[in-house]
């Protein structure tokens, strides 16, 4: 294998390791300026997108212990990776699905180490950020004390 090759299967595989978020989507009709747009808002939330070839992908992600097949991945492929605020990051994934309609797909993935599907994603983006839930947390302690004055 060469060096170029084997240095995009360690990072691949160094991603699904380490990382609380992954998703892999496919994806079609993409321009630059959309993908960059896209890359930012990413950034912005603290996650990372990568493009890969599907084979390269198959085999960091095989060797990581993570197994999709190849027929459900159709167009171009892309990663999603994030260290931190996965919620964040799906919630914006979504949002640019939502935007730029029949551009994504999301084909699965994982959250926090346990394997996800497109759905399991959707879900997740529906939660709240964790400020959010902090707040909501504090609002339900707070309550009581509020109504004692």
């Amino acid at each position: 294998m060469r060096a170029e090759k084997q240095y995009l299967l360690d990072e691949i595989k160094e991603g699904i390791d380490n990382s609380d978020l992954m998703m892999v989507m496919s994806y079609q009709k993409l321009d630059a300026n959309k993908t960059a747009n896209f890359r930012k808002e990413l950034t912005k939330s603290g996650g990372s997108m990568l493009v890969v070839k599907k084979r390269v992908f198959l085999k960091a992600a095989e060797s990581a212990g993570f197994v999709l097949q190849y027929k459900d991945m159709r167009g171009h492929i892309g990663l999603v990776f994030s260290e931190k605020e996965p919620v964040l990051i799906t919630q914006a994934i979504y949002k640019f699905c939502k935007d730029n309609e029949q551009v994504l797909e999301i084909i699965g993935g994982h959250f926090q180490k346990k394997p996800c599907t497109a759905a399991d994603f959707e879900k997740i983006s529906k939660l709240p950020s964790l400020d959010q839930m902090r707040s909501q947390f504090l609002g339900v302690l707070e309550a009581p004390m509020a109504e004692t004055l």
